[in-house]
């Protein structure tokens, strides 16, 4: 069997407030958009920088996570995995969309560094994190069995 992965891992910061919903079945998605800059020299010695626009999908608590301490202009650290759906439009037309499925979440302050906020790690329920002196705010989730037909959006 060959091997196979596939990962991401961003830091940036929210273009808008996230966006909640529940599907039908009760669970809790996420969404937003994360800006990174890309920065170089061109051959003129001339500094350029570009703005890439990153589509994220959130689930079940870190969705909820989300909602609740995120804004737009927030910094984060995000960790997951690249997934591209598609579906035809109103006017027959097929359309695509890559997403980040996150699975990982830190939340930085304005600084870059983490920030004071111990946040909750999912494994059968909420527990604090073990290394709490060093102010960690990850969070991970396991995504079950969400299939990509659950989304709202």
């Amino acid at each position: 069997m060959a091997m196979s992965l596939n990962r991401v891992q961003l830091i940036g910061n929210l273009t808008r407030d996230p966006e909640l919903r529940q599907i039908p079945g009760g669970q809790t998605v996420a969404s937003f958009s994360l800006a990174t800059n890309f920065s170089w020299t061109d051959q003129s010695g001339q500094k350029q920088e570009k703005a890439e626009y990153h589509n994220i999908v959130v689930w079940r608590k870190l969705a909820e996570i989300v909602g609740q301490y995120l804004r737009k202009g927030s910094k984060v650290f995000i960790e997951g995995r690249l997934q591209t759906r598609e579906w035809e439009g109103e006017d027959g037309v097929k359309r695509y969309r890559t997403e980040i499925i996150a699975e990982n979440m830190i939340m930085l302050d304005r600084k870059g560094e983490m920030s004071g906020m111990v946040a909750p790690s999912f494994g059968g329920g909420i527990k604090e994190s073990s290394n709490q002196d060093e102010g960690s705010g990850v969070v991970s989730v396991a995504e079950d069995d969400v299939t990509i037909d659950d989304l709202p959006f």
